[in-house]
């Protein structure tokens, strides 16, 4: 029974608790044992939590039955990326920099999540300071992808994908500040949600660039990011009932999101596409030469911001960091701080164009990542590849980061490959509903 579990969604391992037929113990130590005798644990996990599960679960046992669960996720286990403050537990957000941290405090999310009743199962691997979409790093570990033995994992939320997909987890938290919890779930064929800047709390979050970081989810399915959403608030989940695609009007935005995709995104994108007409939707194809202005802003943007966050103690150290993540962040010394501040000013007035545009659509579509899982191999060799590859896996989630979106990522049912769903800042519960709805056509 305990190996059953390891591939079902969190929204049914709570559904098996609330009915007795799943003990939380039980169901912590199945995953658990899973993780320390899978052959890739090591570059997945970090560091599992073995001990602090077990307390969660045996508390979460408690309540279920008293009859007091917390809510639809009380008992079950989840995956925290490694930059996310745990206390007593080391946080080095995938850098020898940071080797031997160890907070005292949870970060604040965390901290809510567990107070929900969700089980701690460890700390997953990522991109050296959350600074790569590849998930390629060096320095500590690169996780495996679930669609290519040789291939990136995605980043930077890479063991967060990795810890799903492999079936260690039935949902992780990762981070997202230019697409690092969507670029991952799609080459992983997970769900992934971005949610808007400011909307979850970053205290106790390692950070990367303060005013673009969010917090997210990586799932198997709809219905569990809308779980995991709530439980990082302590909210209510959204209500996916009764949700059609039927009448809806999507907005599939050919500015920079078409420029260089390759052919199995093209077509995963546009098979996604069929279904959605098929099953009633309006789709409308427009430009938005606001995206490509704000696109262009994206250097002084994201390098000043992390380059200012992290110089001293990158300065203090490069050489314990992976040369082209170095190179990534003293990008930042290029602008100056009158750059830094134009550019903000400038990409307000393009979010307010942007928002005028896409008001009269329920989402905009466009393929999630221009680009399959590339070669590890050759990303270590070529450091050069490694930059171009990293950038155009970045292009399109970064639009929207930039419009300062909520954004749904789903697979569109050709391998490591998705549709992304795009919405107006908070409007998190309204994209669910529609990607419950997509996600039916898909599947």
């Amino acid at each position: 029974m305990a190996s059953d579990w390891l591939g079902m969604s969190a929204g049914d391992l709570g559904r098996g608790i609330e009915t007795g037929k799943i003990d939380p113990i039980d169901l912590a130590t199945g995953f658990l044992d899973a993780i320390a005798g899978h052959p890739l644990c090591d570059r997945i996990y970090a560091r599992p939590t073995r001990a602090r599960a077990l307390a969660e679960a045996e508390a979460a046992r408690s309540r279920a039955r008293s009859g007091l669960r917390l809510g639809p996720l009380d008992g079950v286990p989840v995956s925290w990326k490694d930059l996310f403050d745990s206390a007593g537990i080391a946080t080095e957000a995938g850098a020898a920099l940071l080797e031997g941290r160890v907070p005292r405090q949870d970060a604040e999310v965390l901290a809510t999540a567990t107070a929900g009743g969700l089980v701690c199962l460890g700390k997953t691997h990522m991109s050296e300071l959350a600074f790569s979409g590849l998930g390629v790093n060096p320095v500590t570990a690169t996780s495996p992808c679930i669609n290519a033995p040789n291939g990136a994992p995605g980043g930077s939320s890479s063991g967060a994908a990795a810890s799903v997909a492999f079936g260690l987890a039935p949902g992780a938290i990762g981070s997202d500040t230019g697409g690092s919890v969507r670029i991952p779930a799609v080459w992983n064929d997970l769900v992934g949600l971005k949610t808007t800047a400011g909307r979850i709390s970053l205290k106790g979050v390692v950070p990367l660039c303060p005013k673009f970081d969010t917090v997210g989810p990586l799932t198997r399915n709809v219905e569990d990011a809308g779980l995991l959403l709530a439980a990082l608030e302590g909210g209510r989940p959204a209500d996916l009932s009764g949700a059609r695609l039927e009448g809806m009007r999507f907005m599939v935005l050919e500015t920079a999101a078409f420029d260089g995709l390759r052919d199995a995104p093209r077509a995963g994108f546009n098979h996604a596409l069929e279904r959605l007409a098929e099953e009633g939707a309006t789709i409308v194809r427009e430009q938005a030469p606001e995206v490509a202005e704000a696109l262009a802003l994206a250097g002084v943007l994201f390098a000043t911001e992390a380059y200012g966050t992290w110089r001293d103690r990158i300065e203090a150290e490069p050489d314990k960091m992976y040369p082209p993540i170095l190179d990534r962040f003293r990008g930042g010394r290029a602008f100056s701080g009158a750059d830094y501040v134009a550019a903000w000013q400038t990409l307000g007035l393009l979010r307010g164009t942007w928002a005028r545009r896409v008001s009269g659509f329920d989402a905009v579509l466009l393929p999630t990542c221009p680009i399959l899982p590339p070669d590890v191999d050759r990303l270590l060799a070529d450091p050069d590849f490694f930059m171009a590859e990293n950038l155009l896996a970045l292009r399109n989630t970064r639009i929207g980061n930039l419009m300062g979106s909520a954004v749904l990522t789903l697979p569109t049912g050709v391998p490591a490959t998705g549709i992304s769903f795009m919405g107006l800042p908070m409007s998190e519960e309204r994209l669910l509903r529609i990607g419950a709805a997509a996600e039916r056509a898909l599947t």
